[in-house]
């Protein structure tokens, strides 16, 4: 188990910078399908800003953040996502992952795959965050009983 460090400024530095990491995280998710990034180096990012709030605060406080039940959800939900937008367009005629064939409030092809990708990248952002989250938080279960 990870206790809560000793200093004021560990805690405060951990707690200050946690959301502004999770921010950037979502800002890489977001803008992934434009720039470098996407769903897996967001994903990393906002586990990594969870990842830092055990690390300042303990993991006895912050495990209740995301419970083990919570963290099946999320690993699940987004991988789910994930295959239902892949198998949508195999409804409308089309292959895995033709984001082109959902005709969706009448737009063009390019917007239908613009809105698909980022709704891809959103389901791998989810499905990574929990996976990392999950590993981490493990470990430290582990390392108790050793």
């Amino acid at each position: 188990m990870i206790e809560k460090r000793d200093t004021v400024i560990v805690c405060l530095a951990c707690r200050f910078l946690a959301p502004f990491i999770m921010l950037c995280g979502l800002y890489i998710v977001a803008h992934g399908h434009y720039f470098p990034g996407g769903g897996f180096q967001g994903g990393v990012i906002i586990a990594v800003s969870f990842i830092l709030l055990i690390l300042g605060e303990g993991s006895a406080r912050v495990k209740n953040l995301l419970p083990e039940h919570r963290q099946v959800v999320l690993i699940s939900l987004g991988a789910l996502i994930f295959v239902g937008i892949g198998f949508l367009p195999m409804i409308f005629g089309g292959k895995f992952l033709d984001y082109g064939q959902i005709p969706l409030l009448s737009l063009a092809a390019p917007y239908v795959r613009y809105f698909m990708i980022l709704f891809v990248e959103i389901a791998i952002a989810i499905t990574v965050m929990g996976v990392l989250y999950a590993i981490f938080v493990h470990t430290i279960a582990e390392r108790e009983y050793d």
